[in-house]
């Protein structure tokens, strides 16, 4: 557990990087306000596509092959992508890097199936919750180094993110162990590991779980329109710098961090993860209705720390669906999982980025500028129903 903790934290500070500072780039492309929202979410748009159709298929060839070399595919991959988007000087071409980049990233998907491997079922919602603490910790460091070094120059994070996962291709190849042994591989199956649409219809499949696949896809697509606006809605809004989108990213991770390292275990001793989903759920919308209602920057950060339970929600649904897989299978159900969330990766930037820029125009004291997070907490909403819906079918 150790290891892949190490990997995670170095994968997930090298991606938090760039955060605070992707709007920035773009927008050296750009001549308004509009046009930089449409064309970061058309970039944002391409690596989602990309890497919702590889996830499955780089999942079940980790069920064929084992989770490190797929690993180490995914490590270089964004190795690489970020070394060149540093010195990117088209905007074509930052497209194309972002398509080749996310059809070879899919190592969340895997250090879960990784963690499956080396856990039994009953505690794999606090592993779980432990790798998010460290996806949490990333987030903590990587967008406050970001805005630090996007504030002298916007292309420095990628640099300094890149050697981040130079320093993870080497630790992973000298270092981190295989997980999953050759008696518990099985044969690759190229032709449902293609088609990303089967993967989520045998993910619905599982016993008991079928209404959590809603609640995953729901959840995602509000999670990755908020990815999609954030920087630019808080730029627009309030003026903030890359620096100052790196702090209130700091604080987004630094509440995870609490969370998942150290409140969920107890959490779900006491309340049980069926309570706890439902808390989390209805806190994140109740959240994302005041991101939409601030008028001051300080009001963001007020509901950053409100949001705290809405933490605890993937990695207690991740532990379900994992418990109705069986063991020579956790790669492609997480590799489904993972399709779901890339699926609402796909919509998020579609949805978000175009209805941020359609208000653009408007003060930025207008309520209207909310607009992509009233739609978000009523994603939220909706996915508070399913799960209490299917908690109530379930325990009957």
């Amino acid at each position: 557990m150790p290891f892949i903790m190490a990997t995670t934290l170095i994968d997930m500070i090298s991606i938090g990087i760039i955060i605070p500072v992707f709007p920035a780039l773009v927008g050296e492309f750009t001549g308004s306000l509009a046009e930089q929202a449409f064309w970061y979410g058309a970039v944002t748009f391409t690596f989602a596509v990309a890497n919702f159709f590889a996830s499955p298929v780089l999942g079940a060839l980790s069920d064929r092959y084992g989770r490190r070399p797929m690993l180490l595919l995914g490590f270089c991959g964004f190795t690489v992508s970020f070394f060149v988007t540093a010195v990117v000087t088209q905007l074509w071409l930052l497209v194309a890097i972002r398509l080749v980049s996310g059809a070879l990233m899919a190592n969340a998907a895997i250090a879960n199936a990784y963690v499956a491997d080396i856990t039994p079922p009953e505690k794999r919602a606090q592993r779980f919750g432990l790798l998010g603490a460290m996806l949490g910790l990333g987030f903590i460091l990587g967008p406050a180094i970001g805005g630090i070094l996007g504030d002298i120059n916007v292309r420095l994070p990628f640099v300094v993110a890149g050697s981040g996962g130079l320093v993870n291709l080497i630790y992973g190849f000298f270092v981190l162990p295989e997980s999953l042994p050759p008696e518990r591989r099985r044969p690759m199956n190229w032709r449902a590991a293609l088609n990303p649409l089967a993967a989520l219809a045998r993910l619905r499949a599982l016993k008991g779980i079928g209404g959590l696949v809603a609640v995953i896809g729901l959840g995602s697509l509000a999670q990755f329109i908020l990815q999609t606006v954030w920087v630019l809605y808080t730029t627009f809004r309030f003026g903030w710098s890359p620096q100052q989108n790196g702090w209130s990213l700091f604080a987004v991770g630094a509440t995870g961090f609490v969370m998942q390292g150290f409140l969920l275990k107890r959490l779900i001793a006491r309340f049980g993860g069926q309570r706890l989903v439902l808390a989390g759920l209805g806190s994140a919308m109740v959240c994302h209705l005041g991101w939409a209602m601030a008028t001051q920057g300080w009001m963001m950060y007020a509901f950053i720390a409100l949001n705290v339970l809405s933490f605890a929600v993937v990695p207690t649904i991740q532990s379900l669906v994992s418990a109705a897989a069986d063991e020579k299978t956790q790669g492609q159900t997480m590799g489904a999982v993972a399709a779901v969330s890339s699926l609402a990766s796909v919509l998020g930037p579609v949805v978000g980025a175009p209805l941020l820029g359609f208000v653009s125009h408007l003060p930025p004291n207008d309520w209207r500028m909310g607009a992509p997070f009233f739609l978000t907490s009523t994603l939220l909403l909706a996915c508070c129903v399913i799960a209490a819906v299917q908690f109530y079918s379930r325990n009957r």
